[in-house]
C-alpha cells in the first residue's frame, strides 16, 4: 500500500500568500505528477487551518515581529505571521493543485493553544490528528512526504511518520518540496536521515512499479 502525502501545498505558504516559501508554487506541477503517474493507493494533503487568535501569531503577542522567537503555553516559539487562517483564501489549497486526486484532506493547527507542524500530532506530542491511524488501519508500507515547508512542516510530518509507523518506509522527495532557509533545509534532510527517511527524487518515485 503506497501513500502520498502532501504538506501544506496552500497559498499561504507560496509566493503572494501571508508566509511565502520562496518558489513554493514550484511543487505543484511536480506533486500533480506524482499523484496521476505515480501509482498510489492513497494520497492525502494536509492543510494548516489556524484560528485567528492563534498562539503561534506574532500579532497574538504585544510588541513583538513576525520570525522572532517567544513563548506558547509556557514553551519557545517562533512567532509567524498571521497565516492559514480557517476559511480564508490564504488557507485554501492552492487552486492549481489537482484537488480531484486527493482522497483525504488532514486539518491541522486548530488548537491556539500550541503550534502544529506535523501533520500528526501538535508539536507538544499530546494531541493526534488521527491520520497515523488512519495510515495504520489502511496498511500502508510507504509513504512518499513532500510539500511546504521542507525544514518545518515537511521535516517534522517525515519525523513523525518514521515514529509512528515503525513497519513503513518512509521517504522524503526533495524536489518536489522547498523550504525556508537553505540552511534549515540541509539541517532538515540530515535529521530526516539519521532518523532513517530515504530521501528521493519524483523521478525515482515515477520510475518504480505498483507495489
Amino acid at each position: 500500500m503506497k501513500c502520498l502525502l502532501l504538506v501544506d501545498i496552500q497559498n499561504g505558504f507560496c509566493p503572494g500568500g501571508h508566509l511565502a516559501v520562496p518558489g513554493g508554487d514550484a511543487v505543484v506541477p511536480v506533486a500533480n505528477r506524482l499523484m496521476a503517474e505515480g501509482g498510489y493507493d492513497l494520497i492525502v494533503a494536509s492543510q494548516d487551518w489556524h484560528p485567528a487568535d492563534h498562539g503561534s501569531f506574532a500579532s497574538q503577542h504585544d510588541g513583538a515581529a513576525p520570525f522572532t522567537m517567544g513563548t506558547l503555553n509556557g514553551q519557545p516559539q517562533m512567532l509567524w505571521p498571521d497565516h492559514c487562517v480557517e476559511g480564508s483564501e490564504d488557507a485554501a489549497l492552492r487552486p492549481d493543485l489537482d484537488q480531484t486526486r486527493i482522497d483525504t484532506i488532514q486539518r491541522k493547527g486548530l488548537d491556539r493553544n500550541v503550534d502544529s507542524y506535523s501533520a500528526f500530532r501538535d508539536n507538544d506530542q499530546t494531541a493526534l490528528t488521527g491520520l497515523s491511524d488512519l495510515l495504520l488501519a489502511r496498511g500502508v508500507t510507504r509513504l512518499d512526504v513532500c510539500g511546504l515547508a521542507t525544514d518545518y512542516c515537511v521535516k517534522f510530518t517525515a519525523l513523525d511518520a518514521r515514529a509512528m509507523l515503525p513497519e513503513a518506509q518512509i521517504r522524503f522527495i526533495e524536489d518536489a518540496s522547498r523550504g525556508i532557509d537553505p540552511e534549515g533545509v540541509r539541517s532538515a534532510i540530515k535529521e530526516m536521515t539519521q532518523a532513517g527517511i530515504a530521501v528521493v527524487t519524483s523521478d525515482t518515485a515515477l520510475s518504480e512499479t505498483r507495489v
